[in-house]
């Protein structure tokens, strides 16, 4: 790899964090005042997607193990935002869900967030958000949780 390219990919990635920043900044200020954390809005924004999915299946959407979604799960039901109930067709599985508020709160959260997007896009041509939506998918497609998202689709 040359100077320059080295120097242009250092610039894509000092965008790519800002952005980041940007992106989850006011998402992170409304769920401050729900003594949440971003774990929590990642659940939330999952759950929302696939209302009755499996723990299993947000485990690997989320590609954290069943420990690290203990305490947020029950922080969230513990604060009215989602539960769970037994399946339909099989009694050991527990199926996920938003309450009302949960939707109401995921909702505002993503709203934020698609804002950021359609403000964006809307500058620019439709190629160009096509080629931006590839980029997302090509980085993404090292991740269990986007192999088990892509299959859920």
């Amino acid at each position: 790899m040359n100077k320059e390219k080295e120097q242009q990919l250092n610039e894509a990635l000092v965008l790519f964090s800002f952005a980041y920043k940007t992106f989850t900044e006011e998402p992170d200020l409304i769920i401050k005042k729900y003594g949440i954390q971003r774990i929590h809005h990642r659940i939330l924004f999952f759950v929302a997607r696939f209302p009755g999915l499996s723990v299993n299946e947000l485990l690997k959407l989320l590609e954290i193990s069943k420990q690290a979604l203990h305490k947020p799960m029950h922080i969230l039901i513990n604060k009215g935002l989602i539960f769970s109930k037994e399946s339909d067709y099989d009694r050991r599985i527990k199926e996920i869900f938003l309450t009302n508020e949960g939707e109401r709160l995921e909702k505002e959260i993503s709203n934020i967030q698609r804002e950021h997007l359609l403000s964006i896009f809307s500058q620019f041509h439709n190629g160009d958000e096509k080629s931006w939506l590839e980029i997302m998918r090509q980085l993404s497609l090292k991740r269990l949780g986007y192999a088990a998202w892509n299959k859920k689709k």
